[in-house]
């Protein structure tokens, strides 16, 4: 019979209130809510919580929000609720061994990549760049080190083919909470064997700069439309067009070869533009520029066609 746990829930994005959200519809009680303090937001910069935190309010749950956990105050504060267990999802700050140790089972992390894959910030964007095929969730018995804890769950995901971060993410998010509320039943009645690592397969997923959205034209079209696929909706690719930015929020590969630099426009295809790479070429299906949203380039080309010359270099 499953047990009814105390549950801490530390967690900050959209990612992670899927997993609140997953829990709230169990048996088990959360005493408390962990988040990032609020952030500014939106064009008016105003303080805004995150989804997490809301989430708690609307369910009357007690929300912290330290800006560290290695302070003996929020250790204290943290050791009250007397909790059997801490979720960390997507939290974003660094748990110390004496939190680690403070719950009864300690702490599980709700982690989107096969793990030792993609140990880090931004695993589901590291794996559509690397052109992996498949990713997944993995619960994880935390320790100090970056992901490298014993592995008590896992869920794989196929990537597909027209897969953007923003797609795989809701997908992801939506598994990681089923999973994660699959592992509690086992995990309160202590039937839930975790299995070490291999730390030989590991590979890190670095935080996302907003320099990698610049597309670099003598790669081969194919690393060139992983690039978009896997930076939307954040940073999003990008080239230059007569000294403007064009951000690239779709695009495609195209068989063929040219006698143009990379970078040159060489065609309008019916879907878009077409353009040269160091191997094989790239359509560009959904540009946004200086000013604009993001439009498919069959209805931009109308109003900009001139912008699009072939022959035109981007870069």
């Amino acid at each position: 019979m499953t047990k009814r746990l105390k549950i801490i829930f530390a967690g900050t994005p959209e990612f992670a209130a899927a997993s609140l959200n997953a829990v709230l519809s169990t048996e088990h009680e959360v005493v408390a809510v962990y988040t990032q303090p609020d952030r500014p937001a939106g064009r008016g910069r105003k303080l805004t919580p995150s989804p997490v935190k809301q989430l708690a309010l609307e369910h009357q749950i007690e929300v912290c929000q330290p800006t560290s956990l290695r302070d003996p105050d929020a250790q204290q504060q943290l050791a009250a609720f007397d909790a059997d267990l801490m979720i960390v999802v997507a939290y974003g700050l660094i748990l110390p061994q004496v939190v680690l140790d403070t719950p009864r089972l300690g702490c599980i992390n709700v982690h989107a990549s096969l793990l030792p894959r993609w140990r880090g910030a931004a695993p589901i964007h590291r794996a559509l760049l690397a052109g992996d095929t498949e990713t997944g969730i993995t619960i994880m018995q935390m320790d100090a080190g970056l992901d490298t804890g014993a592995m008590l769950s896992i869920a794989r995901c196929p990537i597909l083919a027209d897969d953007t971060s923003g797609l795989l993410h809701d997908r992801l998010a939506a598994l990681g909470a089923q999973t994660l509320v699959q592992a509690l039943e086992p995990l309160s009645e202590g039937t839930l064997d975790g299995t070490p690592q291999d730390d030989s397969l590991a590979c890190y997923a670095a935080k996302l700069e907003k320099q990698e959205g610049k597309l670099d034209w003598r790669q081969p079209a194919e690393s060139l439309e992983r690039q978009v696929r896997g930076l939307n909706p954040w940073p999003v690719a990008y080239t230059e067009v007569n000294g403007q930015t064009l951000r690239v929020w779709g695009a495609r590969t195209k068989a063929g070869a040219d006698d143009q630099p990379p970078g040159t426009v060489v065609a309008h295809d019916a879907d878009g533009v077409v353009v040269a790479t160091g191997r094989d070429r790239l359509v560009l299906t959904l540009l946004q520029l200086p000013g604009g949203k993001p439009t498919p380039v069959s209805a931009l080309l109308n109003a900009h066609r001139e912008r699009f010359a072939i022959g035109t270099q981007l870069g």
